[in-house]
C-alpha cells in the first residue's frame, strides 16, 4: 500500500478545513509550541517507515507515555496490579477529582492522571533508581538511546500541577499511594515531558503491534494476553471522555497527549504517530483525530 501518497492526499483534503483545535496553555511551556505543526510516521511490523511533514521534530509526549509506564509496571507487578487501578472508560476529564471520592482511591483506567500517578507509586517501589530505569525501558524499546525526559517541561508541570497534587493525596487518604508524594509527582511530571518525534513515538510503540515483542530490543516485552490488555485499555479509555467518539470514528487502538500527539496500533500492521498541537475541547489533538478517521476510512485498515 502506497502510505505515502495516502498521507498526501488526506493531508491536501485536511488543508481546506479550518483546523478549530487550540494549544494547550495551561502548561506554559507547552503554549510556545507552533499551531501549524503537522507530522505523520507509521512504522510496519516489517520496519517500513512512511513519513509526512514534521515527523522528525520533537514533541512533548504528555499522556501517550502513560501506556510505557503501564507496560512497564505490569511487566513487573503483573495481574496484581489490577488491585489498584481499575480498567473501565472513565466518561470524565482526564484529571477529574470527584470519581475518586466515590471509587475510594481507586481510579477508573491507567491512562487518566489518577491512574498513572498510582503507575508511578507501582513503579518508584520496584525500581532502585525510578527515573534512570524507566528512560532505559524507553530508550530499549525504541531502539534510542537518545532520548530524553525535557526538564524545562517537567518544571513547568510541577509549577501548574496543582490539580494533580490534589489526586494523589486524595488517593494518599485512602492508602493506594505507598511512597513519598513529592516523589510520586516528580516521577509522573517527568514521565509526561518525555520528547520524541513521530518516527520516534510510532517506533516505541511498535511492540504493541508485535503482540508484545520489541523489534529493537529482539525480545518479549509483554507475553500476548498482557499486550492485548494494553491494546484495550487503550481503545477504551486512550481519549479519556472522548474515548468511544475516537474508537467510533477511527477503529484503532490508540494514546493521545496534551502535546498534541496521537498514537495508534494495528495490530499485526502498523503503528502510527501523529502529531498536531491544536486541540479540541476533550484535550485531544482536534486534526491528528480528523487525520486518523481519514486514514482508517481510505485504507480500511479499521480492527472492526
Amino acid at each position: 500500500m502506497n502510505y505515502k501518497k495516502i498521507f498526501k492526499k488526506i493531508a491536501e483534503d485536511l488543508s481546506t478545513i479550518k483546523d478549530k483545535g487550540e494549544v494547550a496553555n495551561y502548561i506554559p511551556e507547552l503554549s510556545t509550541i507552533d499551531p501549524a505543526k503537522f507530522g505523520i510516521h507509521l512504522t510496519t511490523v516489517h520496519q517500513e517507515d512512511y513519513c509526512l511533514g514534521d515527523s522528525e521534530e520533537k514533541f512533548s509526549i504528555q499522556s501517550i507515555a502513560k501506556v510505557l509506564s503501564l507496560s512497564f509496571a505490569y511487566q513487573l507487578e503483573g495481574e496484581n496490579l489490577w488491585n489498584r487501578v481499575g480498567v473501565e472508560p472513565s466518561g470524565t476529564a482526564f484529571n477529574a477529582l470527584f470519581q475518586l471520592e466515590t471509587d475510594q482511591g481507586i481510579p477508573r483506567n491507567p491512562l487518566i492522571n489518577s491512574g498513572a500517578l498510582v503507575i508511578s507509586d507501582i513503579l518508584i517501589t520496584h525500581l532502585d533508581n525510578p527515573k534512570e530505569d524507566f528512560l532505559k525501558f524507553v530508550r530499549d524499546l525504541s531502539g534510542n538511546q537518545s532520548i530524553e525526559f525535557c526538564q524545562r517541561i517537567a518544571t513547568s508541570e510541577k509549577a501548574t500541577g496543582h490539580r494533580n497534587a490534589a489526586l494523589v493525596n486524595l488517593m494518599k487518604s485512602y492508602g493506594n499511594i505507598k511512597n513519598n508524594i513529592d516523589e510520586v509527582l516528580d516521577f509522573y511530571f517527568n514521565l509526561c515531558s518525555i520528547e520524541m518525534t513521530c518516527n520516534e513515538l510510532s517506533k516505541t510503540f511498535l511492540f504493541l503491534a508485535e503482540y508484545g515483542t520489541s523489534p529493537f530490543k529482539k525480545e518479549r516485552i509483554l507475553c500476548k494476553s498482557k499486550s492485548k490488555r494494553i491494546n484495550a485499555i487503550m481503545q477504551l479509555c486512550g481519549f479519556y471522555d472522548e474515548a468511544g467518539e475516537f474508537s467510533f470514528k477511527v477503529g484503532l487502538p490508540g494514546k493521545s497527549g496534551v502535546g498534541g500527539g496521537i498514537v495508534a496500533i494495528y495490530p499485526n500492521k502498523y503503528s502510527i504517530a501523529v502529531w498536531s498541537p491544536k486541540l479540541n475541547k476533550k484535550g485531544n489533538s482536534n486534526k491528528g483525530i480528523q487525520f486518523l478517521e481519514l486514514f482508517t476510512t481510505e485504507t480500511e485498515s479499521s480492527i472492526f
